[in-house]
C-alpha cells in the first residue's frame, strides 16, 4: 500500500511537471505574438516564435525534461524549490533559444545551458546530509527573535519612508522609480528585510501558531512595496500566503510544482478568453515571472558571445581587488546596450556565462549548487513546509539576481544562519509533508517486518 502511493506520488509529479512544461511554452507562444495587446512590446526582448522551428524546440524542451527525473525521487530541501525554478527558467531559454534572433553559437549555448542545470542540479538535490547544531536558540528565544524581526522591520520600513514614499499604482512605478535615491544601508537592509527576515517571521509564527504576528510580518512585507516601487515587494505577502494555502493542499514537493504551474495556467485562460485582450496579470505572471528569467540569459549569452567575461569582477568587494572591464553593474550595462530597462539576471547567467564564458559556466554553476546544498545541510531536520514558507521570496528572487547578490544583499546568508539556530524540537507532528509521512510509515514497516523475521 505504501509502496503503491509512492509510486502514484512519483508519477503524479512527473505528470505535473511535463504539463508545466507545455504550459511555459505556451506562454511563451502568446508573448511572442506581437498583435497581443500587453503593456510591453515583445520585439525589442527578442521573444519570437516560428512554426517552422517548432520541431527544433520541441525536441530541446523535450530532452530536457529528463533532466527533471530527480524531482520525483529526491527529498524536499531549499535545493529542491531553488533548482525546480530554475529548470524552469532553463527551460524558457530553450525555447526561446530556438526562435531568437540575436546573433551567437546557439548550439552551443544550448549545451552549456543544459550542462549548467545539471551541474547545479547535483549538489542541489543531493547533498542534504544535516551539519552539527552545535548551538540551538530555546522556544522562548526563538519567539523573541520573531517578535525582535518584526521590530526590526518597522525601523528599517520607517527610516526607508524618511527617504521614499509614494503610493502608486502597478502600471506606473516605472515612471517614480528612477527618482528613487536612499543611502545604500537602507536599500541593503530593505532588501534582507524582505527576502529573509520577514518570510523567516512569518513560517516561524505559523509554526507557532502566533497568527497575529504572521499577519503583521504580511502586512509589513506589503508596506515596503511604498518604498522601493518593487513588484516583487507588492506581491510578496500573497505569495507567501499562496504558498501557505498550497502546502494545505498539496505535499510541499507538488506545492512547489503548482506554485508556477497554476499561475501561468490562470494566466493563459485569462488570456484565452478575453479574446487576446490581454490583462494586467498576463504581463505581470507570464511575461515578469515566467519569460523574463529565461530572456536574460538569451541576452547575457548575446553580450558575452562578443565581450570580455567578467571574470567575477561584477561582485563588489572582489572588483577593489582585480581589474574589471565593466565599471557599471552588469544590469545597468544591458540596459544600457539593449535598452530594456536596468536587466539583472540569475546566477546561470551572471556567476556562469557572463563571469567565465559558456564553456566554463558548467563549472561555475557546480560551485552555486555547492552554495545552494549549504543552505539544505544547515537547514537539515527542519519541517519542509517551514523551509519553503521562510524562502518563499528568495526562491523567486534568485530568478533574476545574482547568486552573490542574493546571499549578501537580500540576506541569503543570515537566512542560512537562522535555519541552522532555529530548534528542531518545537515544531509540532503537523508539519512533515506527505512524502516524508510516507517514507517514515515505510521505513517503520520494514523495522517491523525484519523484527517479526527474527
Amino acid at each position: 500500500m505504501i509502496d503503491q502511493q509512492l509510486t502514484a506520488e512519483r508519477l503524479g509529479i512527473a505528470l505535473l511537471i511535463c504539463v508545466h512544461t507545455i504550459l511555459c511554452c505556451a506562454s511563451l507562444v502568446y508573448l511572442a505574438d506581437s498583435h497581443v495587446q500587453v503593456s510591453f512590446d515583445p520585439v525589442p526582448f527578442h521573444l519570437l516564435y516560428n512554426s517552422t522551428r517548432l520541431p527544433n524546440a520541441a525536441t530541446a524542451v523535450a530532452a530536457f525534461t529528463l533532466i527533471s527525473l530527480p524531482f520525483c525521487f529526491v527529498r524536499f530541501s531549499i535545493g529542491y524549490g531553488v533548482s525546480f525554478y530554475f529548470y524552469t527558467m532553463i527551460s524558457g531559454y530553450l525555447w526561446l533559444n530556438s526562435f531568437t534572433d540575436l546573433s551567437y553559437d546557439h548550439r552551443l549555448a544550448t549545451l552549456s545551458a543544459a550542462a549548467s542545470a545539471a551541474t547545479f542540479f547535483l549538489p542541489a538535490l543531493f547533498i542534504v546530509s544535516p551539519i552539527t547544531q552545535a548551538y540551538a536558540l530555546s522556544a522562548n528565544a526563538f519567539d523573541r527573535l520573531l517578535t525582535l524581526i518584526l521590530l526590526l522591520a518597522v525601523a528599517v520600513i520607517i527610516t526607508g519612508a524618511q527617504y521614499n514614499f509614494r503610493v502608486v499604482g502597478v502600471t506606473s512605478i516605472y515612471n517614480f522609480r528612477d527618482d528613487l535615491q536612499s543611502p545604500s544601508f537602507v536599500n541593503y537592509s530593505i532588501g534582507i528585510v524582505s527576502t529573509a527576515l520577514l518570510p523567516f517571521s512569518f513560517a516561524g509564527s505559523i509554526a507557532r501558531k502566533t497568527h497575529w504576528r504572521a499577519a503583521a510580518a504580511l502586512l509589513l512585507l506589503l508596506l515596503i512595496y511604498p518604498i522601493n516601487l518593487s513588484k516583487l515587494a507588492l506581491l510578496a505577502p500573497f505569495w507567501c500566503a499562496y504558498m501557505l494555502l498550497l502546502s494545505r493542499i498539496f505535499s510541499i514537493k507538488v506545492t512547489v510544482i503548482v506554485s508556477l504551474l497554476a499561475p501561468v495556467l490562470i494566466g493563459l485562460i485569462l488570456h484565452l478568453l478575453f479574446n487576446r485582450q490581454t490583462n494586467l496579470y498576463f504581463s505581470i505572471v507570464n511575461f515578469r515571472l515566467i519569460a523574463v528569467p529565461s530572456n536574460a540569459l538569451d541576452i547575457y549569452n548575446d553580450f558575452f558571445s562578443r565581450h570580455e567575461p567578467t571574470y567575477f569582477c561584477q561582485i563588489s568587494i572582489l572588483k577593489l581587488m582585480m581589474p574589471c572591464p565593466y565599471q557599471e553593474p552588469l544590469g545597468t550595462l544591458m540596459r544600457k546596450v539593449y535598452d530594456l530597462g536596468n536587466l539583472n539576471a540569475s546566477l546561470f547567467a551572471t556567476e556562469g556565462v557572463a563571469s567565465v564564458g559558456l564553456m566554463l559556466a558548467p563549472v561555475a554553476t557546480f560551485g552555486c549548487g555547492l552554495v545552494i546544498a549549504l543552505g539544505n545541510r544547515l537547514s537539515a531536520g527542519l519541517p519542509p513546509r517551514f523551509i519553503l514558507l521562510s524562502s518563499a521570496v528568495l526562491i523567486p528572487v534568485l530568478l533574476n539576481v545574482p547568486l552573490s547578490t542574493v546571499m549578501i544583499t537580500h540576506g541569503g546568508a543570515l537566512l542560512f544562519l537562522l535555519w541552522y539556530v532555529t530548534p528542531r524540537t518545537i515544531f509540532d507532528t503537523e508539519w512533515p509533508n506527505r512524502s516524508c509521512k510516507l517514507i517514515d510509515e515505510r521505513a517503520e514497516h520494514a523495522v517491523n517486518m525484519l523484527s517479526t523475521y527474527h
